[in-house]
């Protein structure tokens, strides 16, 4: 599984530019990291012992990008750092994707507790979508979330992104299996929903969706 040919690797919404995190970004990015570790750690994966602190280590992140550009070129994952009038705002990653008949991929996303409730982020999930379905042509997408992070719920309500149900103990998060609600798109519902979707968040007419930045 290679990446499709032609897929960018940078993508624009109305306020938000999406593109691969690069060395460069080192700065930025730890400082919004450190800044809110309080208001993002509690609902990450709790990282190895013995692993080098991205946040505060310069190679260690270059090699968190190094890895991200192999799974984009291999057609496993994409990551992209959220950028607000060029500075690093958060990131939305699209993970685990699986071809063959299933055709899906998962949703993450974080981002700066100053920016929060801005709708920056449910801007860069419509983003990804438009990207996930007409570039990559995945049919399913799905966003996992605890059922207390009702900040991170926010995004996909503001969405009306289909509820599934609740998954018990999911994924391990800061140490602890917790219970996820699991929310998805498919490709026939991003067809229907796709002109309300993209006029709401990006601000664009059908016959302009299909450029990038």
């Amino acid at each position: 599984m290679l990446q499709p040919r032609g897929a960018p690797e940078e993508v624009a919404g109305r306020r938000v530019f999406l593109r691969p995190l690069a060395p460069r970004d080192f700065d930025q990015w730890s400082e919004v990291r450190l800044r809110c570790a309080d208001w993002l750690l509690k609902w990450e994966p709790r990282p190895p012992i013995d692993q080098i602190n991205v946040e505060r280590d310069r190679r260690a992140f270059a090699a968190r990008c190094g890895m991200r550009q192999r799974e984009r070129q291999l057609g496993t994952a994409y990551g992209f750092g959220i950028f607000v009038e060029e500075k690093v705002a958060g990131e939305i990653n699209l993970l685990s994707i699986q071809r063959g008949p299933m055709q899906t991929a998962t949703i993450g996303y974080w981002i700066d507790h100053a920016l929060a409730g801005n709708g920056y982020m449910p801007e860069s999930v419509v983003t990804v979508f438009r990207f996930a379905f007409e570039e990559l042509g995945l049919h399913r997408l799905e966003i996992a979330i605890i059922p207390r992070n009702f900040r991170s719920r926010r995004v996909v309500e503001k969405l009306d992104v289909r509820e599934e149900g609740l998954a018990l103990r999911y994924l391990e998060i800061n140490g602890v299996w917790e219970d996820h609600i699991r929310y998805a798109i498919t490709s026939e519902e991003w067809a229907d929903r796709r002109t309300d979707l993209l006029g709401r968040w990006l601000g664009a007419l059908p016959e302009e969706t299909t450029s990038y930045a």
